[in-house]
C-alpha cells in the first residue's frame, strides 16, 4: 500500500524540518514547500492527500491559498489543517470558513499534529478505507454505529454516540461549548449551551464502567477535549 503524501507548506525551515520527520517517522511520505508558488509545483507533480498549511507565508496568505486550493478542481479535495501562531477564536473561525478542515496553534507537539492528520484522512476517505476509530481500548464502528469498550458493546443515545464520534475524530483539541453545539447539533438547531454539560455528563456515564469516562476532559473556563493524556 502507497504512503499517503503529506505537502507542508511552511516559510520557517525548521518547523519544516520538524515536522517531515515527525511525519516520516509516522509512515507518511513528505512533500515541502516555502511558499504557495512552491506548492503549486509540489501539486502540479503529485496531488497530495493532504496539506499542511501555515497562515503566514510570504506573497499570498495561507488563508487565501486555501480558497485558491478550494475553488480549483484539482485540489478541491484534498483535506487542509491550518498551522498558525493566531490562537484568537476569530482567527480559527476564519482559517475553518477559507476551506480548512482543522486548524492547529504552534506551538503544537508532533505526535498531537500525526492524530489530527489521522483523524482528518479518516474523514475524507474513501468509504470503507477507515470505518473504526479507536482510542485506548474504546472503539467506533463507523457503519454499524456500534460502541464497544473492549469486547463489551455500550448503549447510549444518539446525542451522545455523536458527541463521542466527534471527540474521536478530533483528539486532543479543545472546544468550546458553542463549537460543539454548531459541530454535533448543527447550526440550525436552537439549544443552550449548558445542554452540552447534560450531555458530557450522561456520556461519562456510559463510559464509567469501563474506566473510560476520563478520556471526555473539562478544560477549566474553555470547554471539553478528547484526549488519552489522562
Amino acid at each position: 500500500m502507497n504512503a499517503k503524501c503529506i505537502l507542508i507548506v511552511e516559510d520557517e525551515q525548521p518547523i519544516r524540518e520538524m515536522v517531515m520527520f515527525a511525519l516520516a517517522n509516522a509512515g507518511y511520505a513528505v512533500r515541502e514547500a516555502a511558499d504557495a508558488w512552491q506548492a503549486q509545483l509540489c501539486i502540479a507533480e503529485r496531488l497530495p492527500d493532504l496539506v499542511l498549511l501555515d497562515w503566514m507565508l510570504p506573497g499570498i496568505s495561507g488563508i487565501d491559498y486555501a480558497r485558491r486550493l478550494k475553488k480549483d478542481d484539482l485540489s478541491r479535495e484534498v483535506p487542509i489543517i491550518m498551522l498558525t501562531a493566531r490562537a484568537e477564536e476569530e482567527d480559527t473561525v476564519q482559517g475553518l470558513e477559507s476551506g480548512a478542515d482543522d486548524y492547529m496553534t504552534k506551538p503544537f507537539s508532533p505526535r498531537e499534529l500525526v492524530a489530527r492528520i489521522r483523524a482528518v484522512l479518516r474523514r475524507g476517505g474513501p468509504a470503507g478505507e477507515e470505518e473504526m476509530l479507536r482510542a485506548n481500548g474504546l472503539a467506533i464502528d463507523l457503519c454499524s454505529h456500534r460502541v464497544s469498550a473492549g469486547d463489551t458493546l455500550l448503549e447510549m443515545a444518539p446525542t451522545e454516540y455523536r458527541l463521542l464520534e466527534f471527540f474521536m475524530g478530533h483528539p486532543e483539541r479543545v472546544y468550546s461549548r458553542g463549537q460543539l453545539l454548531d459541530r454535533v447539533w448543527g447550526s440550525n438547531v436552537y439549544v443552550e449551551e449548558r445542554t452540552v454539560d447534560v450531555h458530557i455528563r450522561r456520556l461519562r456515564k456510559v463510559l464509567e464502567p469501563h474506566g473510560h469516562d476520563p478520556l471526555i476532559q473539562t478544560v477549566r473556563g474553555t470547554g471539553y477535549r478528547f484526549s488519552t493524556r489522562i
